[in-house]
């Protein structure tokens, strides 16, 4: 039996708690679709009103509700989790760190990647956005960039990374087969380039893609594109779910995976 990956999408709020009902809600839909390994979108736990106030809900690493209710949640239902991302607490008192966090089915924190490329973006005349502000960005080195699970090696990514292909590139280096995209993509951006981009890195990398997104409007007056999806080493988009909160399902095929490999070997093709 193949195993069974699923992209949860939300719209979350300032209230942590109700995202967290949320949360537990989705997953035991996933649980109950036979999956083994889901993915939450960027900002689960927290969308706040002001940037700021991530510095107030920022944990420190194995401390804090959040993380123990992803461990107490993986457990339960014997469940893998990346969890991305929640707010995590650096030198810089400032500042946080946007990390996503794995967990796997006996509720134990396996990875954790720190998303490294901040959304610091003009996207029109009337929306600004600078993650500088309140967001440390992640080490190139010392970043844990993938997880071997029981999908295939995961590699790990966040939101505006998926801009950045030789992130990419060095996942597939790495081994990774699976590519996870926790996001709170623009309702701008989102129409123009969310799904051409995810696209590309499936393509790109013969890899599977499981986008977990957020949509609509939320407590701060941003809008998000939503559409989470499961994509195809070919490119093709296995599922997908448009504006509601809900889930997008897809087995992943490993054994159709190498053999996409091996009969157009194009990573092997590489020259530079």
């Amino acid at each position: 039996m193949m195993p069974r990956v699923a992209a949860l999408q939300m719209n979350s709020g300032p209230e942590m708690g109700a995202n967290l009902g949320t949360v537990e809600r989705l997953l035991a839909q996933a649980v109950n679709n036979a999956v083994q390994l889901v993915v939450l979108p960027e900002n689960f736990s927290l969308m706040p009103r002001r940037d700021g106030d991530r510095l107030g809900a920022a944990e420190s690493p194995g401390r804090g509700p959040v993380q123990a209710f992803l461990s107490e949640q993986a457990a339960r239902h014997a469940l893998w989790i990346v969890a991305g991302t929640i707010p995590m607490v650096t030198h810089d008192r400032g500042l946080v760190r946007a990390a996503s966090l794995v967990y796997d089915n006996r509720g134990r924190q396996v990875a954790r990647y720190d998303k490294m490329h901040l959304f610091d973006v003009l996207v029109t005349d009337q929306e600004a956005y600078r993650e500088s502000d309140y967001i440390e960005p992640g080490p190139v080195r010392g970043n844990q960039i993938s997880v071997a699970s029981p999908v295939g090696r995961l590699g790990l990514t966040v939101c505006y990374d998926v801009r950045f292909p030789e992130l990419y590139r060095a996942l597939s280096r790495d081994g990774a087969c699976v590519f996870t995209v926790p996001s709170a993509f623009t309702a701008t951006t989102g129409e123009a380039h969310w799904e051409v981009l995810l696209r590309a890195r499936a393509v790109e990398n013969l890899a599977y893609v499981v986008a977990a997104a957020q949509s609509g409007t939320h407590a701060n007056g941003r809008r998000t594109h939503g559409h989470s999806m499961v994509i195809g080493p070919w490119g093709e988009v296995i599922d997908e779910v448009a504006a509601q909160q809900g889930m997008a399902v897809a087995d992943v095929d490993l054994e159709h995976l190498q053999r996409l490999r091996d009969e157009f070997p194009s990573l092997n093709h590489r020259r530079l």
